[in-house]
């Protein structure tokens, strides 16, 4: 049981830290947590109403349009009409901001590959690759 608490406080300290190095690659600009959480629904889950954020998010629904207005301000995102129901507006990430997204990912993977093939041996990154599929695992718990 001591084993396994002292391996979570490395593996959280780890991931903050390969986290934090990976934000260090792409200079998408600074998001709130709220907007970041906003931007990673809409990315993943596609188009969505204030109410949907608001429920994913668990948060106030006054509070996500708000989140929402500063991301459409910023052209991080854009409304259209519900077409089922004209009072909701249906909100997506700008094709110019999924640009500069994916721009960002790329970064990061490029940080990474090159990161794995400087520190890694072929032997570690075989042991890494079998790892992820646990940290997956974990992820979705």
């Amino acid at each position: 049981m001591a084993r396994t608490s002292a391996l979570a406080g490395e593996l959280r300290v780890a991931i903050g830290k390969l986290n934090r190095r990976l934000r260090e690659q792409a200079q998408a600009g600074d998001f709130t947590e709220a907007q970041r959480s906003v931007i990673l629904h809409l990315d993943r889950d596609g188009s969505a109403t204030v109410s949907t954020l608001a429920k994913a998010g668990r948060v106030r629904h006054q509070s996500m349009r708000v989140t929402v207005a500063s991301l459409e301000t910023m052209g991080v995102v854009s409304g259209e009409p519900d077409p089922s129901d004209g009072r909701q507006t249906i909100f997506s990430l700008t094709p110019a901001f999924l640009k500069i997204l994916r721009t960002g990912r790329a970064a990061k993977e490029d940080w990474l590959f090159r990161a794995l093939q400087a520190r890694l041996t072929p032997r570690e990154q075989e042991e890494l690759a079998a790892a992820v599929k646990f940290l997956q695992r974990l992820a979705d718990f």
